[in-house]
């Protein structure tokens, strides 16, 4: 099962949370920009190198998201991960978010760092931001399909596979053929594209884990 991670595991949208620690011009701008891009008014690719560059989060900033993310751990995760590897069901964070600070919030979870994918970051021998790793498929629209049909490809993963999240970057796995099932979660927020194109909605992780573990 391939999971987002922004807005899908935890509460927050980490680009937007480093945002606002930044002026309220900046703030309101890169929340815009992640909207349009989650809602696919705006392809990724035209919006994640601008919000990075506006942010340039450092090393200390990405620590303090990794809390942040674990603090908004969605209601009943961790219990449904748990009983979705209890079941033989491997579960990877697949986002576009930043890979650094994903890895407290997949430990939370019981989520190896191996099955983490995220973007990672570059910073100066000061800890302060220098750049992002701009050849990860991640960064771009149709990255996560990219990257998960990649691992299907070479054996990293196994059918069948169903994504799990809330925007148009993880609807995209399952409209690529890719994905074998699509669920919008819908427990933080719901994008009409998002849900139309869905196979499923949930928006509870108890209803997460009945829909895929009816007998449990």
């Amino acid at each position: 099962m391939v999971l987002d991670a922004d807005s899908t595991l935890a509460g927050i949208e980490g680009i937007d949370w480093l945002a606002e620690r930044r002026p309220a011009a900046v703030a309101t701008r890169i929340a815009e920009l992640t909207s349009a891009a989650m809602a696919g008014t705006l392809p990724l690719d035209q919006v994640y190198a601008e919000r990075l560059a506006a942010v340039a989060p450092g090393r200390a900033e990405l620590d303090a998201l990794g809390d942040a993310y674990v603090a908004a751990v969605a209601p009943g995760a961790v219990e449904c991960v748990s009983a979705l590897i209890g079941a033989g069901i491997r579960p990877l964070i697949v986002s576009g978010g930043l890979r650094p600070a994903l890895l407290p919030l997949a430990a939370h979870l019981g989520i190896p760092a191996s099955d983490v994918h995220g973007v990672e970051l570059r910073f100066a021998a000061d800890g302060t931001y220098a750049d992002y790793d701009r050849e990860s498929p991640l960064a771009s629209q149709r990255g996560k399909a990219t990257l998960v049909a990649a691992l299907l490809a070479t054996g990293g993963l196994d059918r069948p596979l169903v994504a799990v999240g809330d925007g148009s970057t993880d609807l995209v796995i399952r409209t690529e053929g890719v994905a074998d099932a699509f669920i919008a979660f819908t427990g933080f927020v719901a994008r009409d594209a998002v849900v139309r194109g869905a196979d499923f909605q949930c928006h509870t992780y108890e209803g997460l884990r009945a829909l895929l573990l009816p007998s449990t």
